[in-house]
């Protein structure tokens, strides 16, 4: 789901792994494509600082401008999506995704036609808002493993609801130019 805010400034995120960190880590499975290193817990930080040397794996990017979202889209998300961090989100998932170079070598408007005429990403995801929080950080220009970083937040109770938003999301013609996707299901 493209649902950063539309008022976003580049901010740095980096998401580490290692024997620290707020996030216990239930699991770690590659959906396409190699898996990320197990760890028992990650750490969420907004901004940047060196990795620590028990870092089990690092990943870094910046939330950024939205992208792909029409102004009608971006007012209906400001309206009903909720902030990370509610205490009653005991539950997170990260799932780091790469794309194809079929998928870069698109223009951008060829691009927003598969996710939102075809795939419909921006209207499926809406359909889970508020209960499940996000946000989508970009990595593909800082030379990172992945593209994009998108981190989810829901209460124990929007599990299902969570597994289904990611059962349509992975159905779509969109993720037939996913080549890499792992997914990294935590509690706090």
């Amino acid at each position: 789901m493209s649902m950063e805010s539309p008022a976003s400034i580049p901010t740095p995120h980096t998401l580490i792994a290692g024997s620290d960190g707020s996030w216990a880590i239930r699991s770690i499975r590659p959906v396409v494509g190699a898996s990320l290193p197990r760890a028992p817990r990650l750490q969420f930080l907004q901004g940047q600082g060196p990795i620590p040397p028990s870092a089990v794996w690092a990943l870094s990017g910046v939330t950024s401008h939205v992208r792909y979202m029409t102004e009608h889209e971006q007012r209906a998300v400001s309206r009903v999506q909720a902030a990370l961090g509610r205490p009653e989100a005991t539950c997170a998932a990260l799932i780091p995704i790469r794309k194809s170079p079929e998928w870069w070598a698109l223009a951008q408007d060829q691009r927003r036609e598969i996710m939102q005429e075809r795939s419909r990403h921006f209207a499926v995801g809406m359909e889970y808002l508020p209960a499940i929080a996000r946000r989508l950080i970009h990595c593909r220009d800082y030379g990172g493993e992945f593209d994009f970083l998108t981190w989810f937040e829901y209460a124990p109770e929007h599990e299902a609801a969570f597994e289904e938003l990611v059962d349509r999301l992975r159905a779509t013609p969109e993720w037939a130019y996913v080549d890499r996707e792992v997914d990294v299901r935590m509690t706090r």
